[in-house]
């Protein structure tokens, strides 16, 4: 496990106690700008915590390991500019205090709550990376085309639940865009014959052929065609009619025996389940921990690792201890 503390919610209590009121203000002003922002950097959360612990990597820029390009990830993961926002603005008030990982980790809550989704306390303490990982990044990623059984085996493989850790957290998507190249094999060559997927609802698919006429698109769309940038449960309302925009997400309520069908079927016409359930998951993504024997820092500046490591492991934090 990753040296740094044991994560809590106080864990900045004394050191830096306006750290949320300065990474919300910030994310307000970029909300009001981009409203897909918040999405995307609850996005930008879920993509650090799969490849090796929530560590702050996927911000590195190193050219030869950055986990920017990995195929999951290019042209599509976003929202880099408002954490550089958050960090500097946090080096001012309290310098060499709020890792990296840290700021991803509660701006991802500040993201749901300002959607109209749950809150709960993010536990922090984290410390950032000195490597990314794009091998890892290009494997460890649930992919939009995945089968059931593989998106399972990589929650299994980070620690988190194979059924409810995958409906809860799949719930994400009710908010955000996506390119069409991330569901136009749904569209129009399935099963490698120039098919439709079966499972997609055949109103929405017109639709979805008037904005991606042909495949490998940029061009967005929402995940949730009814609600689109509000958090709540109508993403599971959506995979009951076979409304869900990727086909990792339609999979959760179509897949026949699937024990995720009955999850779907709870968090559609409950809410609330679905908020206290996603709040929990959250929590455990969150406290997914970085490899063995891996000594963390507090970077100055996201996007790189510091200069002196020597001067980061002594004084970033003296309180660093063998993580449980």
């Amino acid at each position: 496990m990753f040296a740094q503390d044991q994560l809590t919610p106080t864990y900045y209590d004394q050191t830096c106690p306006y750290v949320t009121h300065i990474i919300r203000k910030i994310l307000l002003k970029a909300f009001l700008n981009d409203t897909r922002i918040t999405a995307s950097l609850l996005r930008l959360h879920f993509h650090d915590c799969f490849v090796q612990g929530c560590d702050g990597s996927i911000l590195l820029d190193d050219p030869n390991t950055t986990e920017k390009v990995a195929r999951p990830n290019a042209n599509s993961v976003r929202g880099f500019e408002v954490i550089d926002d958050m960090k500097a603005a946090l080096e001012n008030v309290c310098s060499q205090t709020v890792s990296c990982a840290d700021i991803v980790a509660i701006v991802a809550e500040r993201s749901v709550v300002l959607s109209g989704g749950p809150s709960w306390a993010v536990p922090l303490g984290r410390k950032d990376s000195r490597s990314a990982n794009r091998s890892l990044a290009n494997t460890a990623l649930p992919g939009f085309n995945d089968p059931l059984d593989l998106i399972k085996a990589k929650f299994a493989a980070v620690g988190l639940d194979t059924s409810l850790d995958v409906v809860a957290l799949s719930g994400a998507h009710t908010f955000g865009r996506a390119q069409c190249l991330a569901f136009d094999q749904r569209l129009y060559n399935f099963s490698g014959v120039g098919d439709q997927d079966p499972d997609l609802n055949e109103t929405l698919a017109a639709r979805l052929r008037e904005i991606c006429p042909t495949v490998g698109l940029t061009n967005l769309t929402n995940l949730d065609q009814t609600t689109p940038d509000d958090f709540d449960n109508v993403y599971f309302n959506n995979l009951q009619v076979e409304e869900g925009l990727l086909r990792s997400d339609q999979i959760l309520f179509s897949t026949q025996g699937a024990d995720t069908v009955e999850i779907v079927n709870q968090f559609s016409s409950n809410q609330t389940a679905f908020f206290e359930a996603f709040a929990e998951s959250m929590i455990r993504m969150g406290n997914i921990r970085p490899p063995a024997a891996v000594v963390g820092e507090v970077r100055l500046n996201c996007r790189v690792i510091n200069a002196n490591n020597s001067i980061t492991a002594a004084s970033a934090d003296a309180r660093l201890v063998t993580s449980i």
